[in-house]
């Protein structure tokens, strides 16, 4: 698949819009003036809306979800690499978000139609079921053979204790939830989430090895092989200042990779795209640098 596919599956997104419209408009004289909205965790109504409110509030949130997805694969487009298997992966979890939101929107103009259940149960699980295989694909892609052994020249970590902290925070507070809801659905998506925040916490915690040999460098995180860089493809480096809305952890799609939990990165030019190493002192990943490109002339 191509730029062209990727860009008509991402306007092709676009059709929940009106299909959102579409549910309340066929559905209008038979819906009450004041609708339930708003449900606790064994399914009974607690909030309401003006009907209007409501069509207003279906296609507003429709809306904001569509033109926060356009506007990522947008900047996928304009890459200079042509959209990989993790990108198009990412797309189907745009789509799988946008459907579930139609999934609800539905569900309650149903209930208010007939008292149906509202059925969230299906976006609810396939949310982590569908992010832990986009993350599998992800980490799979862009990293390259492995590099040949060789003496190390230096080793490096560089993780972020207090963004571990606050994962750890998150997953209690899941395991609390399951603990407390008795519902079962509820119980096992919160379950879910508290593993892959205490997944979180670990990966922060421990965060990314950076192993520096002559062969090249070698990013890892809990074990996992992430990025292999050969010395060869070492073209340019420098210091940058990483800026927060970028996020922390590993980032970027097509021909960028960023491996950060701190304001200050290495950049590294590579022929395949640009790599982002974190630390809290770069200038100690420009000194490694440096010793490979001097044994590779020595």
């Amino acid at each position: 698949m191509n730029r062209k596919s990727f860009a008509i599956l991402t306007a092709l997104m676009w059709i929940a819009l009106p299909l959102t419209a579409l549910r309340y408009m066929r559905a209008w004289n038979q819906l009450p003036a004041l609708m339930a909205t708003h449900f606790n965790a064994l399914g009974e109504p607690n909030g309401w809306m003006a009907r209007a409110t409501s069509l207003e509030y279906a296609l507003g949130l429709t809306l904001f979800m569509l033109a926060i997805f356009t506007v990522m694969a947008i900047v996928i487009l304009k890459q200079k690499s042509p959209p990989d298997g993790p990108t198009f992966a990412l797309l189907a979890f745009f789509y799988l978000i946008v459907g579930g939101v139609y999934s609800v929107n539905s569900s309650l103009v149903e209930y208010n139609l007939t008292g149906k259940p509202i059925t969230v149960a299906p976006l609810l699980l396939g949310f982590p079921i569908s992010l832990v295989l986009f993350v599998l694909l992800y980490l799979r892609s862009r990293r390259g053979a492995p590099l040949p052994e060789e003496r190390v020249l230096a080793e490096e970590s560089h993780g972020s204790p207090v963004l571990g902290g606050a994962f750890l925070m998150f997953g209690v507070l899941q395991l609390y939830v399951c603990a407390s809801v008795p519902q079962g659905t509820v119980r096992m998506i919160t379950a879910s989430l508290a593993v892959v925040f205490f997944l979180l916490t670990a990966h922060a915690w421990s965060g990314f090895q950076y192993r520096f040999s002559p062969a090249g460098v070698e990013i890892s995180t809990l074990g996992v092989r992430l990025r292999s860089i050969p010395q060869a493809q070492i073209t340019k480096y420098r210091i940058e200042k990483w800026m927060a809305f970028g996020g922390y952890g590993i980032r970027g799609l097509g021909n960028v990779r960023a491996y950060v939990w701190s304001n200050d990165v290495v950049h590294i030019t590579t022929p395949d795209g640009e790599v982002f190493l974190g630390h809290k002192d770069p200038g100690r990943i420009m000194r490694d640098l440096d010793a490979i490109k001097q044994y590779a002339h020595s």
